[in-house]
């Protein structure tokens, strides 16, 4: 224990010296730049900094080597540049378990928080590869208020066309939608604004991608990588129990409402997909029975995408300060009241598609939804995209030989 904690100083010495006793000196690689160029070290935030001597010290010690995939990739580095640090922040998914778990963390000295220090790093990455980057930086700096403005906005805007276009309340359209937005129209609006946002997510993560320089993807690597994202294997804890929250207590709820969410917004995305393909395909046009595909997909999916987000809300709520970031809970919560919003007008456009208020329960819902997708690459959404891509350069990673060959490495 006595010299663990030794190459643990030793660590934090490289990234913290103190004033009083300068650093001892040790051979160090001789690294080429181009001119002009800047050492590595003034490229890194103070976040990046605070992750990277924390991994050093969790390199000297590897207690927590079997909780998630970010401490078998830590130990195949002895140095953390700006990749490696938005590679393993993204890998974290701030379970709590080696918080916990930690024999250095506060009260300690060395003061190593793993899931508040990832956390730091990560939400600087949907920032760093945000296209464009100010919108990025907008949405972090005021995500809840800017998720709420943009929602309220827009729907209001589509309100008052509808009011424009012959008033709020009507006769019964037994749910005909395209009698109040005609077809053509809302396929336009709703084309630009989900192309936009695919772009905007696929630039960023492309350039993520680069960044960390994977090397080449076997399929058997692309199916790990794909079925750990969707079962959420490391909220698990590493130990199957669940996650840390408010305590040190473990809980599977975090993991349960993560499922409800994400696979409630597939089956809405399902339904859609389902719908278009009834109207070009088939010729059917909405409105749809109430037992059709589209209905029943979009029920189940609008049921899950209030459970979800409710009980994340939930647990954001009650989370521990130290157990992440507290700067994020403004754009957290702005994600997840707009998946919320986006189900509960859903739900509510469905049960009155056949009253006189079904246009402007129907501009409130495409006004939110349209928030939803606008805001979609630059909030909370973005987690799931660039952690799906550090799981996969994980799968990746693991089938390489490793070139430190350190010990029982």
């Amino acid at each position: 224990m006595k010299q663990l904690e030794a190459l643990a100083r030793e660590a934090q010495s490289f990234s913290t010296p103190h004033a009083e006793a300068a650093p001892a000196m040790t051979e160090q690689p001789v690294r080429w730049l181009r001119k002009q160029a800047k050492p590595q070290a003034e490229l890194l935030t103070a976040n990046e900094t605070e992750v990277a001597r924390v991994m050093q010290i969790c390199n000297a010690c590897r207690y927590c080597e079997g909780f998630c995939a970010v401490f078998p990739a830590m130990t195949r580095r002895l140095e953390f540049g700006k990749a490696d640090l938005n590679y393993l922040a993204n890998l974290c998914h701030n379970c709590g378990a080696c918080l916990h778990a930690c024999q250095y963390a506060p009260p300690h000295e060395f003061a190593v928080n793993v899931p508040q220090a990832m956390a730091r790093v990560r939400v600087q990455t949907y920032t760093d590869y945000a296209w464009p980057a100010a919108l990025g930086a907008l949405y972090k700096r005021n995500g809840l208020a800017l998720s709420l403005a943009t929602a309220g906005g827009l729907a209001l805007f589509l309100v008052l066309a509808v009011l424009m276009a012959g008033g709020l309340f009507h006769a019964p359209m037994a749910g005909n939608f395209y009698a109040v937005f005609p077809h053509n129209t809302l396929a336009l609006m709703f084309g630009v604004v989900f192309g936009f946002s695919v772009l905007a997510l696929g630039v960023g993560v492309t350039r993520f991608w680069r960044n960390v320089s994977p090397g080449a993807a076997s399929g058997a690597a692309v199916a790990e990588a794909a079925h750990d994202a969707l079962r959420l294997r490391y909220l698990d804890g590493g130990h199957g129990k669940g996650c840390n929250n408010a305590d040190d207590a473990f809980t599977l709820w975090r993991r349960r409402f993560h499922h409800f969410t994400f696979y409630g917004f597939m089956l809405c995305f399902a339904a859609t997909c389902v719908a278009t393909l009834y109207h070009y395909l088939l010729g059917q046009q909405a409105p749809y029975p109430l037992l059709s595909a589209p209905v029943l997909l979009g029920t189940a999916g609008g049921i899950g995408l209030l459970i979800g987000p409710a009980g994340l809300l939930w647990l954001n709520v009650k989370r521990h300060p130290e157990q992440g970031d507290a700067a994020q809970k403004p754009m957290d919560r702005g994600f997840i009241m707009l998946l919320f919003l986006t189900s509960a007008t859903g739900l509510a456009l469905l049960a009155g598609r056949d009253g006189s208020a079904m246009a402007l329960l129907l501009a409130i819902h495409l006004g939110v939804v349209m928030a939803l997708f606008l805001t979609l690459p630059y909030g909370k959404f973005a987690h799931g995209i660039y952690r799906s891509a550090a799981l996969l350069k994980w799968s990746i990673e693991k089938r390489q030989p490793n070139k430190l060959q350190l010990g029982s490495d």
